[in-house]
């Protein structure tokens, strides 16, 4: 498994490079995204669960859920993008590789476990017993492991994307077009 989990990290990585070429947005900025669509995920995960149990177990997870949004406020959402960023700039600018390269090796593994193992399982229970709640579960796992293999990954410089510099270049085509037509 750790033969797969380096080769999927430099697939990520060179994924990432060329979608911030593109876009001009790093690997951080997309994990950031994926992380608030899991949570929007699990809030949706939760309700659908509660809506199926017992009034004392829809009051928990009611509690559980406010708890978990007032740590998300503490933790998650506390540092900007833009701060995660530039402390990824910094450390690559002074040719230091990602930390997390080596520290969350452990657990993107087992994740990716988790997600192999499962999806037999999630695709059979889903089909036969057509229970809505096992893809949802499953794809909160799924998501957890591209957000950890994107958290991993080294961002290029800042950069203006590709995207962005034809979008201004046909925008600046549009005005003179404009301009010459009023003319």
């Amino acid at each position: 498994m750790t033969a797969l989990d380096s080769v999927l990290l430099n697939l990520t990585e060179r994924s990432c490079r060329a979608f911030q070429r593109l876009t001009g947005k790093t690997n951080v900025w997309l994990a950031v995204q994926l992380t608030n669509l899991s949570i929007v995920m699990y809030f949706v995960w939760a309700v659908l669960w509660t809506s199926i149990v017992e009034v004392a177990l829809q009051i928990l997870a009611g509690l559980f859920g406010v708890a978990l949004l007032y740590v998300l406020t503490q933790t998650v959402f506390k540092v900007s993008i833009e701060a995660i960023e530039n402390a990824a700039y910094g450390r690559v600018a002074k040719g230091l590789r990602n930390p997390r390269w080596l520290r969350d090796a452990p657990l993107r593994t087992s994740f990716l476990t988790l997600s192999l193992l499962l999806f037999g399982p999630v695709a059979f229970v889903s089909i036969n017993l057509r229970i809505p709640l096992i893809i949802l579960s499953y794809s909160l796992i799924v998501l957890t492991t591209i957000v950890l293999y994107l958290l991993a990954c080294d961002p290029l410089p800042p950069c203006v994307g590709k995207v962005r510099e034809w979008w201004r270049a046909t925008a600046a085509r549009t005005r003179e077009i404009d301009a010459d037509s009023q003319s």
